[in-house]
C-alpha cells in the first residue's frame, strides 16, 4: 500500500485515516497506526508495531518488532527501539479502574538506543544518545549519553554519539574524553556530560539503499 505522500505500508498493515505519517516511512507487516499518531520522514517500523493516538515519533526512527508506542510516548529523531521493548502510559494498572486520566508522558531524546525486551515505565524520559541496555528496567529519568543496565536500571557509563562506550565512570573527576571510533571529543564536570565543540554528525555512513517495497525488514539490528 502506497501512499500520494509519500509513505509505504504492507497490505497487511493497518494505517487510520487521520494518522501522520512522513516522507519515506515504511509500515511492515501485521502493524497497526492509529488515528493521531504523527510519524515523521524515513521511519521503519517493523512487523507487528502498534502506534497509538497521541504518540510522536521524530525522523529515522526505527521500531523493531513487537512494540507498541503507547499514547503520551513522545520519540525523538534518530532513535532506536529494539525488538520487544515495552513502553507503558500507566503506573498502576487495573482491568477494573478506568485511569485513561492518569497517562503519563515519556520522552525519549534524540539519537537514543532501547534494547531488546528493555521497559521504560511511565513518567520517565530517556536523554539524547542515551544508551539503555537490553532487559533493562527504566524506572527513573536516563541523562544524555548514559549507558544504564539492569533492574532497576542504573548508570554505570556513558556513550558517544556514534554509540561507542567511553572511557569513564559515573564517580570520574572532571576530564575530556574521546571516542574511540569517531574521535568526538567530550567533556565531563563529575555529573554530566557533553560534545567538547561543536558535533559533527554522529550518523554512520548508509549501508546501502532502502529495501524495496514488499521486500523483508531487517532484524539483526537488536541492541
Amino acid at each position: 500500500m502506497s501512499s500520494e505522500a509519500g509513505w509505504w505500508a504492507h497490505p497487511t498493515a493497518l494505517v487510520d485515516e487521520g494518522a501522520e505519517i512522513g516522507v519515506g516511512t515504511k509500515v511492515w507487516h501485521f502493524s497497526h497506526v492509529m488515528t493521531g499518531a504523527q510519524i515523521g520522514a524515513g521511519c521503519s517500523l517493523g512487523q507487528n508495531v502498534f502506534v497509538a493516538t497521541g504518540t510522536t515519533i521524530g525522523n529515522n526512527v526505527k521500531v523493531q518488532n513487537n512494540v507498541s508506542v503507547y499514547e503520551r510516548v513522545h520519540i525523538g529523531d534518530d532513535v532506536f527501539c529494539g525488538p520487544s521493548m515495552v513502553f507503558t502510559n500507566v503506573i498502576n494498572p487495573r482491568s477494573h479502574v478506568s485511569r485513561k486520566h492518569e497517562y503519563l508522558e515519556t520522552h525519549v531524546g534524540r539519537g537514543a538506543s532501547l534494547g531488546a525486551n528493555c521497559t521504560v515505565l511511565c513518567g520517565n524520559d530517556v536523554g539524547s544518545f542515551a544508551f539503555v541496555a537490553a532487559g533493562a528496567v527504566v524506572s527513573r529519568n536516563v541523562p544524555d549519553y548514559a549507558l544504564v543496565m539492569g533492574v532497576p536500571a542504573r548508570v554505570i557509563g556513558y556513550m558517544s554519539a556514534y554509540g561507542e562506550r567511553l572511557d569513564l565512570a559515573p564517580g570520574d573527576p572532571a576530564c575530556e574524553v574521546a571516542c574511540p571510533a569517531s574521535g568526538e571529543r567530550y567533556r565531563w564536570d563529575g555529573a554530566t556530560l557533553c560534545p567538547s565543540a561543536a558535533r559533527p554528525s554522529a550518523a554512520r555512513p548508509s549501508s546501502g539503499p532502502a529495501p524495496s517495497p514488499g521486500s523483508a525488514p531487517a532484524d539483526g539490528d537488536s541492541a
